[in-house]
């Protein structure tokens, strides 16, 4: 049974927050405010707030604040509460795929989950609220250089940046659904990569198979030549060295087709939208 005071305190605190342009917070920190209340008592009237859908648990001991405005979505919009959940779990991350394609204008299609590039070990999904968060871990995150910080309603959210938003389209196709649709977005996002974008650092993080699709799709997909030549050209400079794979990972190894440049077995076609 939750008292009606207890309510009304936890509730009144919540409002400070959100007044005060805070929109999350953990378990722990509500502990260190409400020092006379056992946690059992802090986890009922947070359920409570829950049910009224004041707050939301995104993650076990983390809590995003839901403002009138976004009470029919029930739950903040990602990007204006994963900055403070990585911290939270003290995990070094960046936005990566869709959601950072759209950020840098190739918004072709809207995205209906997250994604979210992070250290190990594994995070699993969460769904809530409709609104899916994929996690993909990583042994190395990529050197902040190709990364950047964007500002958001409630501060800042790390971003890939433009190349390495096509690199990951291509290296995580299968999670976007397919060569064709990270073709049509790279195709967005090619204004926005920059000839100085192409250089050592990248292409010595990035693993050769992945630099091969992409320059493939740049060049022969896409007509967008100028950019597959320098990717080619900082590769060779790099001494990244291509080995005959399938264009499809997961395809037929059936040669049909061979790009020799890049070292490609041609075994799907790409359409971009």
């Amino acid at each position: 049974m939750v008292s009606n005071g207890n309510y009304k305190r936890l509730e009144y605190w919540v409002e400070e927050c959100q007044s005060k342009g805070k929109l999350a917070f953990s378990l722990a920190e509500l502990k260190q405010n409400f020092e006379n209340d056992t946690e059992t008592s802090l986890k009922r009237v947070l359920d409570r707030l829950s049910e009224k859908g004041k707050v939301v648990s995104v993650f076990k001991g983390y809590y995003v604040i839901v403002p009138p405005q976004y009470s029919s979505k029930g739950i903040l919009p990602p990007a204006m509460f994963i900055d403070g959940l990585m911290k939270f779990l003290e995990r070094k991350y960046y936005v990566a795929l869709l959601n950072a394609a759209a950020l840098h204008g190739a918004s072709h299609q809207q995205p209906q989950e997250y994604f979210v590039v992070t250290e190990y070990p594994v995070l699993r999904a969460t769904i809530k609220k409709g609104i899916k968060i994929n996690y993909i871990s990583t042994r190395q995150l990529p050197p902040d250089t190709l990364t950047e910080m964007r500002k958001t309603e409630t501060g800042y959210i790390n971003i890939s940046n433009p190349l390495l938003t096509a690199i990951d389209l291509v290296s995580y196709e299968k999670k976007i659904g397919g060569l064709s649709r990270a073709a049509t977005v790279i195709n967005d996002l090619t204004d926005a990569i920059k000839r100085n974008d192409i250089n050592e650092e990248p292409i010595k993080y990035a693993t050769a198979s992945s630099l091969q699709r992409l320059g493939f799709i740049l060049e022969e997909i896409l007509d967008k030549k100028e950019i597959a030549e320098r990717l080619f050209s900082v590769c060779k400079r790099s001494g990244i060295k291509f080995y005959l794979i399938p264009l499809k990972a997961s395809g037929e190894k059936t040669i049909n087709l061979i790009s020799d440049k890049w070292k490609l077995i041609v075994n799907t076609e790409i359409e971009i939208d």
